[in-house]
């Protein structure tokens, strides 16, 4: 009998077993893997139950989708409204032609709607401080045995949460949002860390309150209910209220200062003397309390939504080298004391976002304190700098207790370093045993990879993922030190890798959600969001990043092809895209530049931004109209996508005209400007805006132009080159090891993308870690070309310089595997390797100097083509045509091993 389908990986609204799934908006989605090519199958049925007795029994299923003859694998709840905080299980069968597979069941957990929280808002006192701190805790009794209990909780603007000692949750907590349109929450399975009796539940919350850039001040506040089901059927909910205490002397220095130029961190300044860690166990003395207060009243409303982004999480604990260590003697010893000075500094070995981790075990009183830095200075010491910027306050500090061993990490904020200094008054750390790097990022799954015989491409391929892996703690950053900043144009060029390489979803949705959050009165956005749009330094606009919007929440929906993605935010979209058509000059049908702060392209632009029309801007307008076209028609509007693909093409007609210099066959960098900037001109290029008789003239153009793209343009440049047949000039850019260019960041030792191109400014920056997805989708050959990878096309680029090379790519279906290796046999010239995931098809392209002229081609050692003819009869193979000399196989699902023989060896 043939082995069944195995169903796998079954999410909620795109995450793995949620604890605050909204219970009015529900999907399903699974994975399908199994032996063998070409498998099928005809039907799905899902089930959900809310006991899981009643999941293992198969019996008093809540909600039923019956037998659905469709080959999907996903399907949108449609029963009886679940009930809020509340636990569900649900199983998924699928039929394979006869046999039916059924999964494993999984479960998640709705979450509370706003006006269902009875926990009140708290802080420790009623004036607002900027960078306060609070230490809440609250001893209760379990007066029974437990089923279930679900704890939710929330702060203004981060809490660290803790259940009998025990550290519940993750780190970033809750993610930034503007609190004033929405307020997440996070949810938690608390059930074995329960017990009856009585049990002590405890917080540090944090609230920054300084005008900062990356977040909207809003008032203190925590808050927290849990939700107790006994075994006998009974129900208890614990609440934050005025009954709770908070530590009257804190720790943690109130009023610290900002980390950053802007404002986004404070420096954590602890004192562990002043409180044991039995604080936040049962049986600490209430004397040293006082009890909390209701917070400032606005806060309550302040509409809360259960956090879709997973939290931060620890990935790695780096052992850092010791790269400097000296003992300062000081009077203190010349009179028989011990205390003395040590200062060390660390190197992690890579830029990371995170903090440091401290074993201390000196004496009571004693302070160490952990500067950070991207850079040494000319001494070998840390410099006074955050990324490319003058701190002298990038720094944390911490006074030892009298409890002997402490563990410490300042972890209510996080920092982005490769070198930590540290200066203390006790014995020399040990790295490893006394102190460790956490390198921590959001808690995505990364399944992509990329790599080839060239040592220099696959340290940029580790490069770009570890960039990216640094700017996602809590949302989707420019860079984890500076500013810490979510810019649509930023996350809109990350995505690129990101949506290849990790399950993104959830990152991406909440940068859109936050844009339309701060989406202002005329349909534009700030310059960042979320941030104090009020205060005069974040008080900015960028037109071009507007305009990114469209295309971003394309590409999630196409990597996804999850329609709801677009019906959430179209609204949003539509309103921008209207603001800049509604002001488009009569005379030349064009948006004007008339704002103070245009990007065509960064850093360091040499594109002419001097015009009163500005080719990038009108082109990306131009973009941005075709994708709202296309949402539209997704969502079956189809009077509104008419609208729109007549407005794009209005537009087209209007950029050409007044724009494109038809005499030397190149647009303008703006209206009536002298320049013809290389990076302007590719963007046209890919976005096919050059008359049809004019574009091999010129690509072959800008190809030999001298390389003055910098980031935002570059990426559409290498697209048209290498979609216009200068494949070998693209990836020569690419892997160039000289300046320009990202080849010159790894071979000057970065581990991290640069912001730029010269080592001047911020290490490690999200929106230069495109160069991995073009590695995977031009030299691997990985496209995507229909929504939802149903649909790819796998068509490698050989350059001679390379022997092999392979890439995976993370889809909704699961790893999809391309590797391709010459000249691996003597008789053998080209070997290709692919596993295509099931409920995909793809078609393999081999062009001519790349093993398409092999008059023989094998698949596991049978001949698929000989002697001109193809061989019929292969499971999963659909076709093998020739057009001209580049060959093209259909594939349905499988692993196949191709190999192509050249004549000589028939």
């Amino acid at each position: 009998m043939e082995l069944l389908l195995q169903v796998i990986d079954l999410r909620v609204n795109g995450t793995a077993e949620p604890m605050s799934a909204n219970p009015g908006d529900v999907a399903f989605s699974w994975r399908l893997i199994g032996e063998g090519r070409a498998k099928e199958w005809t039907a799905y049925q899902v089930q959900l139950f809310d006991k899981e007795s009643s999941v293992r029994e198969g019996v008093g299923a809540v909600w039923d989708s019956g037998k659905v003859e469709l080959q999907e694998t996903n399907a949108t709840y449609s029963g009886p409204a679940l009930e809020s905080a509340s636990l569900y299980w649900w199983r998924v069968r699928v039929w394979d032609r006869e046999q039916m597979s059924e999964s494993v069941p999984a479960r998640f957990g709705t979450g509370l709607l706003t006006h269902e929280w009875r926990a009140e808002w708290i802080w420790s006192h009623t004036e607002v401080r900027c960078n306060d701190y609070a230490y809440f805790r609250k001893e209760l009794d379990i007066r029974g045995a437990i089923g279930t209990a679900r704890l939710f909780v929330s702060a203004h603007n981060v809490a660290n949460l803790y259940l009998n000692g025990i550290k519940v949750g993750g780190y970033a907590t809750p993610a930034p949002t503007n609190p004033w349109r929405r307020k997440y929450y996070t949810a938690y399975d608390v059930t074995p860390l329960l017990a009856a009796g009585p049990n002590c539940i405890a917080a540090v919350a944090h609230y920054l309150g300084g005008d900062g850039q990356n977040y909207v001040n809003g008032v203190p506040g925590f808050r927290l209910q849990l939700h107790v089901v006994y075994t006998n059927g009974t129900t208890e909910c614990f609440n934050t209220d005025t009954t709770w205490e908070t530590i009257r002397d804190v720790p943690h220095r109130i009023g610290t200062a900002y980390q950053q130029n802007r404002r986004i961190s404070a420096i954590e300044d602890v004192d562990a003397g002043k409180l044991d860690h039995g604080w936040k166990r049962v049986g600490f003395a209430s004397s040293r309390c006082d009890k909390a207060v209701l917070a400032d009243s606005r806060i309550r409303s302040w509409m809360m939504v259960g956090q879709e982004i997973p939290e931060g999480e620890i990935e790695e604990l780096i052992v850092p080298a010791e790269l400097y260590g000296e003992t300062v003697s000081g009077e203190a010893q010349k009179t028989g004391s011990e205390h003395r000075t040590v200062r060390q500094v660390f190197d992690a070995g890579k830029i990371v976002s995170g903090w440091p981790r401290l074993r201390l075990a000196g004496t009571a009183g004693a302070t160490v304190q952990l500067r950070y830095a991207e850079q040494l200075d000319e001494h070998g010491f840390v410099k006074h700098y955050v990324c490319n910027e003058k701190s002298d306050y990038y720094y944390d500090r911490y006074t030892v207790g009298g409890e002997g061993a402490q563990v410490w990490q300042p972890d209510l904020s996080y920092k982005a370093f490769r070198y930590v200094e540290v200066t203390h008054h006790t014995d020399r750390l040990v790295p490893g045993k006394d102190l460790w790097i956490a390198s921590a990022h959001t808690a995505m799954t990364g399944r992509g990879s990329f790599r080839c015989s060239n040592e220099l491409l696959n340290g940029m391929a580790e490069a770009c993922t570890q960039t990216l892996k640094n700017n996602t703690l809590g949302q989707a950053t420019d860079c984890p030190h500076r500013e810490q900043a979510q810019y649509l144009a930023d996350v809109d060029l990350q995505a690129e890798t990101l949506l290849y390489n990790f399950d993104a979803r959830p990152i991406l949705i909440k940068t859109l959600i936050d844009f339309a959050d701060g989406q202002l009165e005329d349909g534009s956005f700030p310059y960042v969001y979320p941030t104090n749009f009020e205060n005069p330094a974040f008080n900015k606009q960028i037109p071009e990043w507007d305009l990114h919007y469209c295309t971003l929440l394309w590409k999630t929906y196409y990597a996804y092809g999850d329609a709801r993605i677009i019906a959430v935010c179209f609204d949003t979209a539509k309103r921008m895209v209207d603001h800049y058509w509604a002001r488009l000059d009569e005379k030349t049908g064009l948006v004007p530049a008339d704002r103070p702060w245009h990007i065509s392209d960064w850093p360091y632009s040499t594109v002419q931004q001097t015009a009163p029309f500005l080719t990038v801007q009108n082109i990306k307008l131009v973009l941005a109209i075709e994708a709202m076209a296309d949402m539209a028609a997704v969502l079956g509007k189809q009077i509104e996508a008419q609208s729109y693909e007549q407005m794009a093409q209005k537009l087209r007609v209007s950029v050409v005209e007044a724009l494109f210099d038809r005499e030397i066959g190149l647009f303008r960098d703006g209206f009536q400007s002298p320049n013809y900037h290389q990076g302007v001109n590719g963007l046209a290029v890919y976005a096919g805006l050059l008359p049809e008789e004019a574009v091999s003239k010129a690509l072959e153009t800008i190809a030999e132009m001298k390389w003055e793209s910098r980031t935002v343009l570059s990426l559409p440049l290498l697209r048209a080159l290498f979609e216009g047949g200068k494949q070998e000039k693209a990836y020569r850019m690419i892997a160039s090891p000289d300046y320009p260019g990202w080849g010159y960041m790894i071979r000057s030792g970065a581990k991290t993308m640069w912001e730029g191109w010269d080592d001047i400014n911020s290490h490690c920056h999200a929106w230069n870690s495109y160069p991995l997805r073009l590695l995977q989708e031009y030299v691997a050959g990985i496209r995507q070309r229909s929504p939802g990878f149903r649909d790819v096309e796998l068509r490698p680029y050989m350059p001679d310089d390379l022997t092999f090379a392979e890439a995976t790519v993370a889809t909704v279906y699961g790893e999809l595997f391309l590797r391709w290796e010459r000249q691996c046999e003597d008789k053998v010239q080209l070997r290709v390797h692919v596993s295509i995931p099931i409920g995909m098809a793809g078609r393999l392209i081999i062009e001519p100097g790349f093993g398409a002229l092999a008059s023989r081609i094998e698949e596991s050692g049978e001949a698929i083509w000989t002697g001109g003819k193809p061989y019929e009869g292969v499971e999963g193979i659909t076709s093998c045509v020739w057009n001209g000399n580049t060959v093209e196989i259909g594939l349905k699902s499988g692993r196949y091993d191709f190999a192509f023989i050249p004549e000589s060896y028939k």
